[in-house]
């Protein structure tokens, strides 16, 4: 059992660890599913590249939340995030919600402006608006037929922060296009966080760990920059 590593803060994109951040993360991810090290199989090449992408973008988000510059134009990437089922699961329990496939591989094209990061860490009390993007996942169906769900997902994210610090988070999700069999559970999913905003806690969590924790993972290439 994996767990997933490097996942992209909700702030860029929880939604890919959860069909579609953080997610986030860019998006992407971002507090990891602790597990054994030792019982984990190795990563295989397209997740550790997949994994290198995530942190170049991460350094470069940290760069303008931290070091407040570049201060104008936006962070642009392509993420890419495998998560594996367990990890998935543990993830999702800590919004009670629960997982009935296999892996899943998402992929987001990551937009984020620079100005606005830097008022969510500057301002006494700031609210982030996200654009709306859309999410790309392959899941597996799991059990004996293997079968894979081509679904793609927009969410609009908004983030309200108070003295830098995340306080409160939706994802807000919107257009859902997959398989009827897998579209019947991913819809109850969004429609219930849309509703009861069930993944609240995760996202803020995760947003305010990057920010301190995650940050610093990768310092070395974001400070004095």
């Amino acid at each position: 059992m994996q767990a997933v590593s490097w996942r992209m803060p909700v702030l860029a994109g929880l939604a890919l660890g959860l069909i579609a951040v953080a997610m986030v993360p860019a998006s992407v991810p971002a507090q990891e599913a602790k597990t054994d090290p030792a019982a984990a199989p190795p990563e295989t090449e397209e997740e550790k590249k997949e994994k290198e992408g995530r942190r170049k973008c991460a350094a470069d988000i940290c760069s303008t939340l931290h070091n407040k510059k570049p201060s104008e134009g936006q962070v642009s990437c392509d993420i890419r995030q495998t998560c594996r089922k367990e990890a998935l699961t543990r993830v999702l329990q800590r919004g009670k919600v629960s997982w009935p496939w296999g892996d899943t591989r998402c992929a987001s094209d990551l937009k984020l402006d620079r100005a606005t990061l830097i008022k969510a860490m500057s301002e006494p009390q700031f609210e982030m608006q996200l654009d709306t993007y859309a999410v790309r996942c392959t899941i597996e169906s799991g059990g004996e037929k293997a079968e894979k769900y081509d679904v793609t997902t927009e969410l609009r994210p908004k983030v309200s922060f108070k003295d830098g610090k995340a306080v409160k988070a939706s994802l807000n999700w919107g257009k859902l296009e997959a398989p009827t069999l897998a579209k019947s559970a991913l819809w109850s999913i969004t429609a219930a966080d849309n509703t009861f905003n069930l993944l609240q806690s995760i996202a803020v969590e995760d947003i305010n760990e990057f920010v301190t924790t995650k940050c610093m993972e990768v310092k070395e290439q974001w400070q004095g920059k």
